[in-house]
């Protein structure tokens, strides 16, 4: 690899906050948030797309949102979209960066539109896949959202249950998931901090979760920022149908649906994902 491309780590203060930050390469930012599964964290999510964006001209920014991997164990369970979003636009200000494309997993999905909605200024191209949020108003979580959700719940973690999330229901062949992954990502969700304060957990008032639904956001249709909606036709967390969903409603909504292909398209798919993602974000130049 060369030194270009070779990671650089470090620490970024955010108000109170700790925020672990990984960057690779240089050129236009791009902001990469990662999914809220137990043990979930920056570069473990995105361990297949940083450095081939990074190679394809990208300054990528692969950040541990809060509550997750190394970065502080402190969100707002009332509000975890726009808590976590405020987190993020405050670490664009740390780092100087007046504006960045950001790209958004899972709850790391839900992140990304909502800076997008609060502050589209600071806010290139979106892309989001299998984001959450989209549709909770007017169906129920499905099983798998169910099971991420009350991990902390019962007996508590075990690498079972998070076995039977990431095989069984993170993506569509779970060939390519190693048991270094799983007990990897097992050890990070019982950190004691982790363990004091979980970051998603099944609502206590549903009627306030479902005001968290993106399609009744006003500002929805209102959004001018080129956005590609990637989403996996398997996807037994989110349902795909949020994809369309979105499309009906932003104005400039690309979408691209990937068969045999779960919640983690940008790992199942990742050669296809990386080269449509870095001429999609190349458009903007």
């Amino acid at each position: 690899m060369s030194s270009k491309l070779c990671p650089r780590t470090r620490a970024v203060a955010v108000g109170a906050r700790r925020i672990h930050l990984t960057e690779f390469g240089s050129g236009a930012p791009v902001l990469m948030l990662h999914g809220g599964g137990p043990g979930a964290s920056g570069v473990s999510n995105y361990s297949r797309n940083a450095e081939p964006l990074a190679a394809a001209g990208f300054r990528v920014l692969v950040p541990d949102l809060p509550s997750y991997g190394k970065s502080s164990k402190d969100i707002d369970a009332a509000d975890p979209f726009g808590c976590l979003a405020d987190a993020m636009h405050g670490l664009l200000d740390a780092l100087d960066l007046p504006r960045a494309h950001v790209v958004g997993n899972s709850l790391g999905g839900a992140c990304a539109l909502r800076m997008a909605l609060e502050r589209p200024e600071r806010i290139g191209r979106v892309v989001l896949m299998g984001p959450g949020g989209v549709g909770i108003s007017s169906s129920p979580p499905t099983d798998a959202l169910k099971r991420l959700l009350t991990y902390y719940e019962g007996a508590g973690p075990t690498i079972e249950k998070l076995r039977a999330f990431i095989c069984g229901d993170l993506v569509y062949d779970a060939s390519s998931i190693s048991e270094e992954m799983l007990q990897e990502r097992f050890e990070s969700s019982i950190q004691p901090e982790v363990m004091a304060n979980p970051p998603l957990r099944a609502p206590k008032d549903i009627e306030a979760f479902r005001r968290l639904d993106f399609l009744l956001d006003a500002r929805l249709p209102k959004l001018a920022n080129p956005t590609l909606v990637v989403w996996g036709t398997q996807d037994r967390v989110n349902p795909p149908s949020g994809a369309i969903a979105l499309q009906q409603k932003i104005p400039a909504c690309d979408v691209l649906l990937f068969g045999r292909t779960g919640h983690w398209a940008q790992w199942e798919r990742a050669g296809e994902f990386n080269a449509i993602v870095a001429a999609f974000l190349a458009a903007d130049a």
